[in-house]
């Protein structure tokens, strides 16, 4: 039986109620994701609010983190009361197709439902966790548009065969693309994930555009282990303010 709690230096996440589990692209966003000035953040699919407590421990924001299924906003609840930063997050059961806040956010973040067109597994909690049926990333990124404060970021983690199409989305809606972090997870691997970052630009742009009146991105790599077991030292130094053993 796998352990119903993941403990972090400053916090504990217990995930026994939810489908996904803590795992390795929640710590790369919370960990990546840009805080900087950032005074409101909406944390979209929260899960078991791991993000949202990760971007509390490195920022100063209030924290908004939406989640559509009852039982992971009761754990989400429940893991942020028993944080340090329970005054500054809030857990909202909501649709983020319909979801109306009062005010614009300066980041949102999301480690959205990844499967397209993959195989169902009998648990709906499950299918409702990783498929896009309920939230298409351009529902997702069109509707994160339309929230973000005139300066806003959009931070996403996605599988590496959906960046593209995903940027082209981004542009679409005037977020050009300004970090983007390819994660390998062994030296000789193909790029499985990748982290970006969206800011509103001048006009909407093209995917591999670097035209002067559009935002340039900065594009970096990451080994998360160079050996099973071992991580690298890029990966140790993005997330040692978080897991216990780095």
């Amino acid at each position: 039986m796998s352990n119903p709690y993941f403990q972090f230096k400053q916090f504990t996440v217990w995930h026994d109620k939810c489908a996904m589990k803590v795992g390795t692209d929640g710590v790369l966003l919370g960990a990546w994701a840009p805080v900087d000035d950032a005074r409101r953040i909406l944390d979209v699919g929260t899960g078991t609010g791991l993000v949202a407590l990760m971007l509390a421990q490195r920022s100063d924001a209030l924290i908004t983190a939406i989640e559509i299924d009852e039982s992971a906003v009761c754990q989400a609840i429940e893991n942020s009361e028993r944080s340090p930063w329970s005054h500054r997050i809030t857990v909202v059961q909501a649709d983020f197709n319909t979801y109306k806040p009062d005010e614009k956010y300066d980041l949102i973040v999301s480690n959205p439902p990844y499967f397209t067109n993959s195989m169902r597994c009998p648990d709906h909690q499950r299918n409702h966790a990783r498929h896009t049926d309920t939230l298409t990333y351009e529902t997702l990124v069109r509707r994160a548009s339309g929230l973000l404060s005139e300066s806003g970021t959009l931070a996403v983690v996605l599988p590496a065969e959906m960046a593209e199409s995903v940027t082209h989305i981004a542009c679409a809606c005037h977020l050009s693309p300004v970090r983007r972090l390819n994660v390998r997870t062994k030296p000789d691997g193909d790029v499985r994930r990748v982290l970006l970052a969206f800011r509103r630009g001048e006009r909407p742009c093209e995917a591999n555009e670097q035209a002067s009146d559009t935002l340039p991105c900065e594009v970096e790599e990451l080994l998360t282990e160079v050996e099973r077991h071992r991580y690298s030292d890029a990966y140790i130094a993005l997330t040692r303010d978080y897991y216990l053993h780095i």
